[in-house]
């Protein structure tokens, strides 16, 4: 990624995620992938097109995708700011990391609570 962003730690995400703050939460990954497994509370979109058309470019928009070395969500970082979005941050540890502290996941593949 050319543009550095601001990150977002798996501890502030979780406080933010629990608070109800007003942010979009954006999983940068295909279809079945997001389908499979996700952060509560995350978005996706098919294409470039409809996440810029549904995010308002002052809104605080988090992106992340599967572990430190995905660059789905480098790409999409520096295509919000290439369009003018001005509050973007980045979880760089994505759903690996939230998923090794054993946080909650959505999804067709996700654990069961409590198992």
């Amino acid at each position: 990624m050319t543009t550095s962003v601001p990150t977002v730690d798996r501890d502030e995400l979780r406080a933010k995620l629990a608070r109800g703050d007003d942010f979009k939460l954006v999983m940068a990954a295909r279809d079945w992938a997001f389908r499979a497994k996700h952060i509560p509370g995350s978005i996706h979109f098919h294409s470039p097109k409809e996440m810029r058309a549904a995010l308002g470019k002052d809104d605080e928009i988090v992106v992340y995708c599967s572990n430190i070395d995905c660059r789905a969500s480098r790409l999409v970082i520096q295509d919000l700011i290439e369009h003018g979005y001005t509050r973007v941050r980045h979880y760089p540890g994505g759903l690996i990391d939230w998923e090794n502290a054993g946080l909650p996941l959505e999804g067709n593949w996700a654990p069961a609570p409590g198992t």
